[in-house]
C-alpha cells in the first residue's frame, strides 16, 4: 500500500501531471482525511452511538459545538500566522492530529473524553480548511496558476460521502460504533499518506518578484458586512450538516435513509465546487454566493414542507451543492484579495463562520431535546442564510469595492 504512495517527483514522471494538480490532490486528501473523516464521520455515526451509548440529542448537539469550537480556535491560530514554514509543519501536525482524534473517539464512553477528542477533530480540520487552503493558494499565486481551489475542496464533499457510505455498509455488517471508529482511523492513516506527500514544503517553493501580487484590502464596510454574511451562512450549514441523519431518520416513513441522504449530500457537494468556480468567472464572486445562499435556504426549507423521500434527497442535493459553494468561494476571494498572506484573512472569515458553528447545534440540540423535533432549528438555520443573502445584496448593491470584485471575472 505505501510503495503505492510514491514520491511526488516520481509520480510526476510516471503519469505526467503537472505539479499543480498534485499539489491540489494534496488538499483533496487532507480534506478528505480532517473533513470527512475526523470531522463529518460523527454525523452519519450519530443516530447509532446515541443507540449503544448515552449520547442524547442535547450532548451530541454539544459534541458538535465542541469541534466547531476547536476548528475556530485552529482557525484563530491560522489568521495570526504569517511564516510559511511554520504554517506547513502545522499542516503536517492537523493530519497526525485527526488520525489520533478519530482513533480517540472508539475508546471511551466519556462525554468529557469525547469533547477533548471531537476538540482535537475540529482543530485538525482547521488545518486542512485553512493552512492548506492558504499553502496552495500561495503556491498557485507564486507559480502564475489560476487561483481557484475547486479540486482541493472537493475532498470535503467526497469525505462526507465517503463516511456516509462506510457507515452504512458497516451497519450491514453489524459494526458497533466503536469498530467504526477503528476502522475509519484505518482509513485515516492511509489517506494521510498523500496529503501528506504531495504537498511541496515551502522551502522548496521558488517565488520570483513577478510572481508576487499586491495585496488589495476591502472597505472596513465590506469587511463587516461579509463577515456577518459569512456568519449566517455558517448557522444555516452546520445545522444540516451536524444533524442531517438524525432528522431523516425521524421523519415518517424514512427510517433507514438518513445516510442515504448524507452520501447524496456529498457526492453533489464534491463536483460543484468547480461549478461555483465556473459561475464566479461569469457573474463574479459576491453574486455567486449570493445565488448559493438562496439555494442553500431552500435547501433547508423543503423538508419542512414536503416529507418524500424525493424532497428530502433532492433537499440533501441542493445543501451539498450549496454550502461547500460558499465555503470556497469565499475563501478563494479572500486568497485574491490578500495573496501575499491568504491564510489571515482565511482565517478571520472562518472565525465568523465558526462562531456561529459553536452556538447553533448547542441550541438546536438542546430545542430538539425540549421538543422532540428539529423544526423551529431548521427555520431559524433557514432565516439566518436568508439574511446572510440579503447582505451580500446590499454589499454588492452599495460598496465599491464589491462592485470592482466582481467586475474581475
Amino acid at each position: 500500500m505505501l510503495a503505492g504512495f510514491a514520491s511526488l517527483d516520481n509520480l510526476q514522471q510516471g503519469y505526467q501531471l503537472p505539479q499543480r494538480y498534485y499539489v491540489l490532490l494534496a488538499g483533496f486528501f487532507s480534506q478528505l482525511l480532517c473533513l470527512g473523516v475526523a470531522r463529518f464521520a460523527y454525523t452519519p455515526l450519530l443516530p447509532l452511538m446515541q443507540q449503544q451509548t448515552i449520547l442524547t440529542d442535547s450532548s451530541g448537539g454539544m459534541l458538535a459545538a465542541i469541534n466547531y469550537l476547536g476548528y475556530m480556535t485552529g482557525a484563530l491560530l491560522a489568521a495570526n500566522l504569517t511564516n510559511l514554514k511554520l504554517k506547513d509543519s502545522l499542516y503536517r501536525l492537523g493530519l497526525v492530529l485527526a488520525v489520533l482524534s478519530t482513533l480517540g473517539m472508539a475508546f471511551t464512553e466519556n462525554v468529557y473524553l469525547w469533547s477533548f477528542w471531537r476538540f482535537v477533530a475540529g482543530l485538525s480540520s482547521a488545518g486542512s480548511m485553512l493552512i492548506a487552503s492558504g499553502l496552495i493558494m500561495h503556491w498557485l499565486l507564486s507559480h502564475k496558476q489560476r487561483a481557484e481551489l475547486g479540486i482541493h475542496f472537493a475532498g470535503l464533499g467526497l469525505g462526507i460521502a465517503l463516511a456516509a457510505v462506510l457507515v452504512e455498509l458497516m451497519l450491514k455488517l453489524q459494526l458497533d460504533w466503536r469498530a467504526q471508529w477503528q476502522y475509519f482511523t484505518l482509513l485515516a492513516v492511509l489517506l494521510a499518506i498523500p496529503a501528506w506527500r504531495w504537498l511541496p514544503r515551502p522551502a522548496s517553493v521558488t517565488v520570483s518578484a513577478a510572481g508576487r501580487s499586491a495585496d488589495t484590502p476591502p472597505t472596513k464596510r465590506f469587511y463587516r458586512l461579509l463577515l456577518a454574511s459569512y456568519f449566517c451562512a455558517g448557522y444555516g450549514y452546520v445545522i444540516s450538516a451536524t444533524f442531517i441523519v438524525t432528522i431523516v431518520e425521524r421523519m415518517p416513513g424514512l427510517t433507514g435513509s438518513g445516510n442515504l441522504s448524507f452520501i447524496v449530500l456529498g457526492l453533489a457537494a464534491a463536483p460543484a465546487v468547480l461549478l461555483w468556480d465556473f459561475i464566479a468567472r461569469k457573474t463574479g464572486y459576491l453574486k455567486a454566493i449570493m445565488l448559493a445562499l438562496l439555494a442553500q435556504m431552500l435547501a433547508i426549507l423543503l423538508p419542512l414542507w414536503f416529507s418524500s423521500l424525493t424532497v428530502v434527497l433532492l433537499s440533501a442535493a441542493l445543501f451539498g451543492a450549496t454550502f461547500i459553494g460558499v465555503v470556497s468561494l469565499v475563501l478563494t476571494m479572500a486568497g485574491r484579495l490578500y495573496p501575499s498572506k491568504p491564510a489571515k484573512l482565511m482565517g478571520k472569515m472562518t472565525l465568523a463562520y465558526g462562531s456561529a458553528q459553536v452556538i447553533a447545534p448547542a441550541l438546536t440540540g438542546y430545542l430538539a431535546e425540549v421538543s422532540g423535533y428539529y423544526t423551529l432549528g431548521l427555520y431559524l438555520a433557514a432565516g439566518f442564510v436568508g439574511l446572510g443573502a440579503l447582505l451580500i445584496a446590499v454589499l454588492i448593491g452599495t460598496d465599491q469595492t464589491a462592485q470592482q470584485l466582481d467586475a474581475v471575472k
